[in-house]
Order: structure tokens, then sequence, then C-alpha cells
């Protein structure tokens, strides 16, 4: 990976009457970093930083965030762009690739992520082997786990072929494994890959149609599918992300790497932010409870909360919300659902827009608000928002693996701690304990 990071200055740390002089870093956008990795060598001090919300851990050219200004890039490109214009296949390639790809380059990318969507036949039986009340998410962390027993052979410390391949596998499997852990769960056959199909119909395909009759989907549908897709593929330096990275700097099987970002992803205060906001418009139950629950939100002596607002990064409007709002009211239109759960969202949504107490704090509603109602829509349950969330950042993930891989600086990920437990002291035999 080339280094497009420039020395702009030192910053002086001053620790007692000793003072070190440490490099500042700029990127080709936002904050500058200062870079502490001499410190400890130099001082016998290291950095305190708790969730590492003040630490730069890489240096990465795929995603760039601006909270204050409400921005999403993907390779410089505007979220709001790609989902308007492109596909999900397309920015997987971006991702990945670094620049959107040539017609040539795309339709080989697309037909080698078609060819490998197929799952093994043994893999295909480790469903049987679970409960039929386990979550989804338990059946596609242990199969993705798994795939690192069928593909051993997969090269990932050198970009080369076989390294394309293990990318390309996970890209196309992700999908399949989903839709299989869906139908398991609900006791209904599993649906084979349909290759005349795109990537977001034929995963609904393998999700909804069933032997017994024939299933379309509106291309609103689709369309609109192929978008969530999009707006979860990456999100810069996350939990899940650095879960991926940290196991990938072992030098991990890249199928192993994937399923540790996803069983950091299960955490409701990651993933499951959508399904938590789901489960608090069930709460409210109707819209004349509406102000009630509005009166607790700004109650701070009150622990309820409200989900779907507010972002921990974006200061301002979240971006990727803007296109789930037109996505939402667009798959509603189309469905012309008549579901009191949509009610309620609607005049929270327009609330929340108008009301002082919101609009002061910029408590708007985030991507989790929108995607919750639009997939409660489409007919999936919310144990299954999280897969769905799990397969499209898949492309993240590999796309931020293979690019670790590639920087020249990368070690091994080794955080410090600042021990707080007992000091040394001797081993006493039992009859001798206090």
């Amino acid at each position: 990976m080339e280094n497009k990071i420039k020395n702009t200055g030192t910053a002086t740390v001053t620790i007692g009457k000793d003072s070190y002089d440490l490099p500042i870093y700029q990127g080709s956008m936002g904050a500058p970093g200062i870079d502490v990795r001499s410190l400890y060598k130099q001082s016998g001090h290291f950095t305190f930083d708790p969730g590492y919300t003040s630490t730069c851990s890489t240096e990465s050219q795929i995603t760039f965030i601006n909270g204050g200004e409400g921005q999403l890039l993907y390779r410089g490109y505007p979220i709001e762009q790609l989902a308007e214009k492109s596909t999900f296949l397309e920015v997987a390639y971006l991702l990945i690739n670094g620049e959107l790809p040539k017609r040539e380059e795309f339709q080989n990318f697309s037909e080698s992520i078609t060819k490998h969507t197929m799952l093994h036949d043994s893999v295909e039986n480790f469903f049987h082997g679970f409960r039929r009340d386990a979550h989804p998410m338990a059946m596609v962390c242990g199969t993705v786990g798994a795939l690192s027993g069928f593909y051993h052979d997969d090269a990932h410390t050198t970009k080369d072929e076989a390294r394309d391949i293990a990318i390309h596998r996970l890209i196309a499997k992700m999908p399949t494994i989903a839709a299989r852990a869906y139908k398991y769960s609900v006791g209904q056959p599993h649906v084979y890959p349909t290759n005349s199909m795109s990537y977001a119909e034929n995963f609904l395909n393998m999700c909804f149609s069933v032997p017994a009759e024939k299933y379309t989907v509106s291309p609103t549908i689709i369309r609109a599918m192929d978008k969530i897709f999009i707006l979860h593929a990456d999100h810069e330096q996350n939990a899940s992300t650095s879960t991926v990275r940290l196991a990938g700097s072992s030098g991990a099987n890249p199928y192993a790497c994937i399923a540790a970002g996803v069983a950091c992803l299960w955490g409701p205060s990651h993933g499951g932010a959508n399904e938590a906001c789901l489960n608090m418009l069930r709460e409210i139950g109707t819209v004349d409870r509406i102000p009630e629950f509005i009166a607790r939100a700004k109650d701070k002596s009150d622990p309820f909360r409200l989900m779907g607002f507010g972002h921990r990064v974006y200061k301002n409007f979240d971006p990727r919300s803007r296109v789930m709002q037109k996505v939402a009211h667009e798959v509603l239109d189309e469905l012309d659902l008549n579901d009191p759960i949509l009610d309620i969202a609607k005049e929270l949504e327009k609330i929340a827009l108008e009301d002082e107490y919101f609009v002061s704090k910029k408590l708007y509603p985030n991507v989790d608000f929108y995607s919750g109602i639009v997939l409660n829509a489409l007919g999936f349950p919310t144990s299954m928002f999280t897969v769905l969330f799990a397969l499209a950042r898949t492309v993240g993930w590999i796309s931020q693996w293979n690019e670790m891989l590639e920087d020249p600086t990368q070690r091994i990920g080794r955080p410090r701690q600042l021990y707080s437990g007992a000091v040394s002291r001797d081993y006493l035999d039992v009859d001798d304990r206090a």
C-alpha cells in the first residue's frame, strides 16, 4: 500500500521534567494524528485510551467519515452518489480495488462472484447440527468460520490469484449462508442460488421463494435491498472492522477473520441497533402513546432512550439515513402495508425532525431507524437484521483485511494495559492461607 500521509511537524509531550518530540502526520482528509509509537521507548510511558476512540490504529485509503459535516466517502466517492447511481457489486469492486471498474473488469468480477455462490454440500449439512431455535447470527458465525476447513489452501499473505479467490468466495457465499440460516430458522427447505439473477435479487429469492410456487419480486424492492447493502458496506475503523484487522494481523485464515467480525457485529451496541429500534417501536405500541415516550426521552432521570436517533460519529445528519429515508418511503408505498409499527415510525420521524429538543441536540433519525422499518416491511424477522448487516459489511471487512496485508508497516496487534491487580506475592500452601 502506497503511503500517502505527510509529516507536518512535531508535537512536544512533557512528562515531569523531560520533553519528547513526536511526529505529526496528516492524511489526505481529516484530523492529523500524533505518532506515539516511540513514546514508550523514549519515556517508559504508554498512552491510555480505553476503546481506542482517540487512537489511529492504521493508515487506510478505503473509507472516510467527517462526523461534523455528515460526510461518508467510499474511496473518495460520496455515499449518496454511490447509492443512487451504482450497484452493490460495483461498490464491492471499488472498495477492494480502489477504483470503479471498467466494463470488462466489472463483467469478469461479477462472473467470478456468481460462480462461487454455491456452498459445498458438506457445509450444507452443518446447518442440521444447529437447534431449530438457534439465532441466525450463531449459524452464520459458525459456518463462515468453518469455511476455513474447506478452503485452507487459499494463500492469504501475498496478493495473488489465490487471495483474490478467497475474497470472491466470501462475497459470493455470504448471501447463500445468510439465506440458508434464515430458511433453517423458519423450517423451510433451502433454495439454491440462481446465476441469472442479480446479487440482491438472488438473495431475496433464496430467502423468500418456496418450491411450491413461483416467486417474483418488484424492481423497487430489489433496488432497495441493493441500496441497503451499499449503505452498510463499510464504515471506517469500527469495532467489527478493527476485530477483523486484529485477527488478520496474526496471519489468520481469511474466513476465520471474517467470522471474528461477524461475532463482534452481533453485539447489540454495534450491529443490533436496528433490531433495538424496532423493538422500541413495538414497545410504544400505538401512535397516541408517542408523546408519553417523547417525554420520557427528555427526562434525564428516566433510563428510557429513543433508539435510532443520533449517532456516535455523526454530529450532524447521518448521510446514510437520508438515502435510507427515501428507500423506506419507496418500499412502504410499493407494499402499501397496513402496519401500526410503520404508522408509529412515520409519526416519530416527523416529531424528531420538528421538535426543538431533537433539532437542537441534532438527534436526527439515523440509518438504523429506517433500515429496521424497511427490513420489517420486507418480511425479515428481527433476528435476521444483523445477519443482513454482516452480509453487506463482509465487503468492507475483506477490503480492510486485504489492505492490511499490503501495508508494509503492519505488525501483529498488541494493545497495552494499565495493570491494577495484586502486586507480586508468594504462593502459600492451602493450610497456610488466612
